[in-house]
């Protein structure tokens, strides 16, 4: 899986921020949840629409960019 198919860039969402397809949840907000100290359960539980590619797609992504 490469971040392309989970991540996407829309000047009409979030001001064009990158964030989970299907969702208005930027990648800085989510690699932000990972840098405070929460694990991919926690988020997972606190996010139930997303699932393990999205944020392995969000590392990939800060990793790339």
């Amino acid at each position: 899986m490469n971040w392309q198919e989970r991540i996407t860039v829309d000047p009409r969402i979030l001001v064009g921020k990158p964030v989970i397809k299907g969702t208005r949840l930027a990648v800085e907000f989510i690699v932000g949840l990972l840098a405070q100290g929460w694990n991919e359960k926690e988020i997972l539980r606190n996010y139930p629409g997303l699932i393990h590619e999205d944020i392995t797609a969000c590392l990939k992504y800060t990793a790339n960019n």
